[in-house]
């Protein structure tokens, strides 16, 4: 049985290096807005529901007009909400079936929304990636090149950082004075272990 496991923390929290650092163990990651992206684009149902929502220019020669998409997003909630509603689903049911194919002791499935996309209820458990928010205000703006405004603003649509890691399973600690890559191998093998314990039970 492989043991579900999910990543997340908010922007610029370093959860894409912790996933990569877990890749290096050999743990598969599913990365839940890549497979996302690639969804919106390549499953039929979830184009025509897209398309309903946001009309003819949502796809340009079958591909999607992401600009478009993510002006109107931006400013209209409820349009958001509408998009999340179908590609969440979808992208939870793609995950689950990934997870099914996987052969190591545990996967990874990494997103920033894991418990406002009700994906944690699919997962076994939920590693959090916590960051004193200046430090990630930080790192999202050299990363995107963004303003500070921008990231806040971005910050603001997630899930509030101390509740996000409250409800988290495991938390690793980011903050640049801590060592990273320790941390992640001492719950790479407790994760082994859980595995174990689940198989066996």
């Amino acid at each position: 049985m492989v043991l579900k496991v999910g990543l997340t923390g908010g922007i610029g929290s370093g959860k894409s290096t912790v996933a990569r650092i877990f890749e290096v163990l050999g743990i598969p990651v599913y990365y839940a807005d890549v497979e996302a992206k690639r969804l919106m684009n390549e499953n039929a149902e979830l184009k025509s529901s897209i398309s309903k929502i946001f009309g003819e220019q949502a796809y340009i020669n079958k591909t999607l007009n992401r600009k478009y998409i993510s002006s109107i997003v931006f400013s209209d909630p409820v349009k958001l909400e509408q998009l999340n509603a179908i590609v969440h689903p979808a992208t939870a049911t793609d995950s689950e079936n990934w997870m099914n194919l996987q052969t190591k002791s545990y996967a990874i499935h990494e997103a920033a929304l894991i418990f406002e996309a009700k994906v944690s209820d699919r997962l076994d458990y939920v590693i959090g990636v916590s960051s004193p928010g200046e430090l990630r205000i930080k790192r999202a703006m050299g990363r995107d090149e963004i303003s500070r405004e921008e990231v806040l603003q971005r910050m603001n649509k997630q899930l509030d950082e101390e509740i996000k890691m409250s409800s988290c399973d495991f938390v690793l600690i980011n903050d640049e004075k801590q060592l990273l890559i320790p941390q992640v191998l001492e719950l790479h093998e407790k994760l082994i272990q859980l595995s174990k314990e689940k198989s066996n039970g």
